[in-house]
């Protein structure tokens, strides 16, 4: 069963902020978009941060932070940033 991806408002700011800042806002489109379908499949990637259902993946230029809630199939993107 595929996971719905929902933005925090705060994470929706961050992505903007970053995408408008990016020397190459087509990549963090692309990269977003990559990992929105990876997440869908199976969002238990990236490294765990207080438990095993809040993660934090690295796919450069960006970061997220995230939480899986699997009584909905929903991934709750908390956060994101630059990592360039």
């Amino acid at each position: 069963m595929k996971y719905t991806i929902e933005w925090t408002p705060p994470a929706e700011d961050e992505l903007i902020a970053v995408w408008t800042a990016a020397t190459d806002q087509s990549l963090v489109t692309a990269v977003v978009h990559r990992l929105e379908q990876r997440l869908r499949i199976n969002p238990y990637v990236g490294q765990t941060r207080h438990s095993s259902v809040n993660r934090v993946v690295l796919s450069p230029p960006i970061g997220i932070w995230f939480d899986i809630i699997e009584d909905d199939k929903k991934v709750l993107v908390l956060s994101v940033w630059s990592i360039e």
